[in-house]
Parts: structure tokens; C-alpha cells; sequence
């Protein structure tokens, strides 16, 4: 750290909604040159604290120091005129503008009559990527990019200011391997320069490499501050949600069933090839491989919203032609995405509403949808998997990750699915949270699901599964049983390399 005074210091923040003391007297700073993570569950409070930062929200009490200067921040565009920079999880981009206009937006570089200096904005924004070493230019159009891509550009935002203090929040919850190697330099970058770093990540491995220090808030109040280089994961982990997990190894406690879904020979054009398996009932079966290695794509075609180009899929021995999530639905197999916001929930839409919604038709009196039968399904799942909401009018977007996750999941249950497939189960969710939906899932198991788990985090995979079928570059590797499975053997198979356990 190259200075003994704070870049930004937020002291005493409170601020309240209605029922609701989202801060409770928090107080926050990060050194010029330094990498401080803040932590704490899904609605600890981080967010409100970096929206109170950010000029969203107006504090009921308290005061945010920039330098040495007490501000009043009331607006993102003021905050950034300040040297506050946001990296935000959410997208926020303009997808029919061009690279350089979403990362300039309100910003552009003008020449006379206020007309828009484009070989200017082209130039700096095209100097800005070289930085990122990324595989587009400026006049790309943002729709056309992945949302790995997009969230490139979010990060390319924050190196067109003089910045003080950079808050990058979940910043690597869509990036490749590669893109995060490059992100992780861009931080290095910045840290050299003497600019604060904010990192908000539920990733343990992402915050022990990078961070030199770790606040932690819980229930919207401060409870304490660690060093990164002197403290371990379970320290922190406790100080988080006030409580030890159990990160051992699930082992079956229960006998599995038939087989509930075999797949034989799929293959999809070049996303995937030749893939055979099978999930019994009361088994979970964890997909665990690279970007790109074809696991969402297998989903998708079980699903029905991709079409195969050979293969059969055979459900409780009868073979099945899926041409439509519709036609997935009525046979028993439901998916929950990898993208909860933008494919499993209307935001939106109140809990009850979301929870319902494949089945409307199904819960209709006359033109009328009967809200009695509604309210039944939603209360039944809000007790059942322990959804922390006031009651079902909440509206879902303003719910923590981990409820929200738990709404999807709900969803499909009240389905009566024969097939459960979770494609990234606790992305973006808080350790406690994540630990309730690792163990709802064996739950599921025991209570005679098949379930299929999506996953691009080792320690997850390695706790849920009974079985876990290693893929690379669209094929599948191995499979191995969760007695003979060492993350070793694993990566060795996701890495293309023959290993002695055949699939």
C-alpha cells in the first residue's frame, strides 16, 4: 500500500427500508494500492453499502470520504466524476450501440457543435482494449459479443477514468479461465498506480490470490476485518454466516432406484458428440469440464431448445424425440439455467407468480388462474425449501441470490419432474446460501429424484455427486464413481488426457 491514507472511507452508514435496517452503522475503507475484499451472505448488506457509495441510495446517517473530502454522493455519474468506478455484476450495457459507445456512454468525446468525435472515441476505446487483449474492436456491436465478452467491456469502463477506487463485484461470475488471467492483471495494473480496489466475489480461491485484505458484513452490520495473508477460509467463513459448514465429501445414504433417463450416442452438430449416460433415481450425476467442453449444450437438448443431430434419449426405458421445452416439460425432465435472472425469472414478477408460471394453463378456472391453488403451490415450496421472503407478493428481484435460486428450483418441483438438471446451481451465491442448495440437492436424491448437476467449480461437483462424468471438448472422458474420484484423476480428464477409468 503506498499510502497511510485511505483512498475512500465510508464511516457509520445506516440506512433503512421500509421493515427493513439494510445497514446497520457500517463503516469501510480501502488503501490507495490495495486489493480489500467485502463479504457476507446474499443481503448482508454489500450491495446497499455500494449503492449508498455509488449515489443509488442516500444514507439515513453517515458520511463517505473520498481522499480527504467528505461527499455527498447523488448520482453513479457524480460518483464517477469523484474517481468511484462500479464493475457491475448485472450487465448494464446498451447492446445496440458499439463497443466504444458503452464504454464512453456519457462521455463522448465531442468536436464543435457537440457533434461526436468518433475517431477519437474509436481510438481510445481500441487502446483501452489492447490492455484487455481481447478478440474485438470498437465498432463491434455489444449484442453481437458473449456475455463473457460484455462483461470485458463493464471492465474496460473502469480504465477511461482517473480512478481513485475500482469496486468490482463478482466480476469473473461469466469469464473464461483465460479472461480471468487477463482481469487479474488489469487489478495488478491498477493496484500499481496506487488506485483502491473493492472486490466483491463468493469465490474463496479468487480471494486468498488477490486480495490483501477481507471486511466482512453479516445482517447489515460490520463484523470485522482479517488479513488475507493471516487468516483461512474457514475463519472467514464463520465470520460470514456465524456458523461452521460441512465441506466433506456426500456420500449415498439411500438405495438407488431404476434408471430414470439414459442418453445414448447424442451428438449436436460440433457442441458435442457421441455422449452416453445414465441417471437413476436417487442418484445425483455431476458434469464437471472446461468452458466450452459442451455441458450447458447437453442440457439444452434434453431440454429441448437445441436439436440433435444423432442419438436417443430414453426416459424410464421409453424413447423420447424432445423438439420443444414444452414437449421436455410434459415428460418430466426440467432444467434449471445457468442464467437464473435472464431464463429462470421474470425479476419483475412477485414469487408466487414465478413460482407458478409453467403451469398456468394447468391452474386456470374459465379465463381466470385460480390464486387459491397459486398460493397452495407457492406456500407449500417457501416451507419446503426454505425460502426467506415476507410472503409472496415479494417481488423476486429483490431477493438474495440464493432465495432466488431456490424459487427456480421450487418451480420445477411443483412440476413433479422425473429429471432434475441444474446447470450452475450457486453461481453468484453467498457460502451460506450455497451450502443450503448443496444439501436441498441430496436431499432431492433421497427423496427419489434424478438429478443431474452442472458445474464449473471442482469443490462442488467433488461434494454433491455419486457419479461425475468429466467432459472435454464436447466429449465425454470419463465417468467416474465418487469413491474412485480425486481431483487429480479429474483434471487430468477434463484436460483431454487419457486416464485409466474409461466413461
Amino acid at each position: 500500500m503506498t499510502s497511510q491514507a485511505p483512498a475512500l472511507r465510508l464511516e457509520s452508514i445506516v440506512k433503512t427500508f421500509p421493515g427493513v435496517r439494510a445497514l446497520d452503522g457500517v463503516s469501510f475503507s480501502v488503501m490507495p494500492g490495495e486489493v480489500h475484499a467485502l463479504m457476507g451472505e446474499n443481503g448482508a448488506g454489500k450491495s446497499t453499502l455500494m449503492k449508498v457509495l455509488g449515489g443509488i441510495h442516500q444514507p439515513d446517517q453517515g458520511q463517505i470520504i473520498v481522499g480527504e473530502t467528505a461527499t455527498v454522493m447523488t448520482s453513479p455519474l457524480q460518483a464517477k466524476s469523484k474517481g468511484i468506478v462500479f464493475i457491475h455484476q448485472e450487465l448494464s450495457l446498451a447492446e445496440e450501440l458499439s463497443v466504444a459507445e458503452n464504454v464512453y456512454l456519457g462521455e463522448l468525446p465531442k468536436r464543435s457543435f457537440g457533434r461526436v468525435d468518433w475517431a477519437k472515441l474509436f481510438d481510445r476505446t481500441d487502446a483501452i482494449l489492447k490492455k484487455l487483449r481481447v478478440g474485438f474492436d470498437a465498432r463491434t456491436r455489444v449484442g453481437s459479443l458473449s456475455i463473457a465478452n460484455q462483461q470485458m467491456v463493464e471492465i474496460a469502463r473502469a480504465l477511461t477514468v482517473d480512478a481513485k477506487a475500482v469496486i468490482f463485484d463478482e466480476p469473473t461470475a461469466s469469464l473464461t479461465d483465460a479472461e480471468k488471467v487477463v482481469l487479474f492483471d488489469v487489478i495488478g495494473d491498477l493496484k500499481a498506480r496506487g488506485v483502491g480496489i473493492i472486490y466483491i466475489s463468493h469465490r474463496m480461491e479468487e480471494i486468498f490470490k488477490i486480495t490483501d485484505r477481507i471486511s466482512v458484513l453479516r445482517d447489515g452490520q460490520y463484523r470485522g476485518t482479517l488479513d488475507t495473508a493471516e487468516t483461512d477460509e474457514a475463519s472467514v467463513t464463520q465470520l460470514m454466516i456465524g456458523r461452521e459448514l460441512d465441506l466433506s465429501r456426500s456420500k449415498v445414504t439411500h438405495a438407488l432406484g431404476d434408471v430414470a433417463l439414459e442418453v445414448c450416442g447424442l451428438s449436436c452438430g460440433d457442441l458435442f458428440q457421441d455422449i452416453s449416460f445414465e441417471v437413476r433415481r436417487g442418484e445425483v450425476v455431476g458434469f464437471y469440464g472446461l468452458v466450452g467442453a459442451g455441458r450447458t449444450e447437453i442440457a439444452e437438448t434434453l431440454f429441448g431448445l437445441r436439436d440433435p443431430s444423432a442419438g436417443k434419449i430414453f426416459l424410464e426405458g421409453q424413447e423420447l424425440r424432445i423438439n420443444s421445452p414444452i414437449e421436455a416439460i410434459a415428460n418430466g425432465i426440467s432444467l434449471v439455467p445457468e442464467d437464473r435472472k435472464g431464463q429462470g425469472l421474470v425479476l419483475g414478477m412477485n414469487c408466487r407468480d414465478n413460482m407458478t408460471l409453467p403451469q398456468v394453463g394447468a391452474l386456470a378456472s374459465g379465463p381466470f388462474v385460480a390464486q387459491g391453488k397459486e398460493n397452495e403451490i407457492f406456500e407449500k415450496y417457501h416451507a419446503r425449501l426454505d425460502i426467506r421472503t415476507p410472503g409472496w407478493k415479494q417481488i423476486v428481484g429483490n431477493l438474495s441470490g440464493g432465495n432466488q435460486q431456490k424459487i427456480v428450483i421450487g418451480k420445477w418441483l411443483s412440476m413433479n419432474p422425473k429429471v432434475l438438471i441444474v446447470d450452475e446451481p450457486t453461481r453468484g451465491i453467498d457460502v451460506g446460501s450455497k451450502s443450503e442448495i448443496h444439501n436441498l440437492i441430496r436431499e432431492l436424491a433421497a427423496q427419489g429424484y434424478a438429478v443431474i448437476v452442472i458445474s464449473s467449480e471442482m469443490p462442488e461437483v467433488l461434494h454433491v455427486s455419486d457419479r461425475i462424468v468429466a467432459m472435454y471438448a464436447g466429449r465425454i472422458m470419463c465417468t467416474f464413481s465418487a469413491e474412485e474420484v480425486t481431483e487429480d484423476n479429474l483434471i487430468q480428464a477434463i484436460s483431454g488426457i487419457a486416464v485409466d477409468r474409461v466413461a
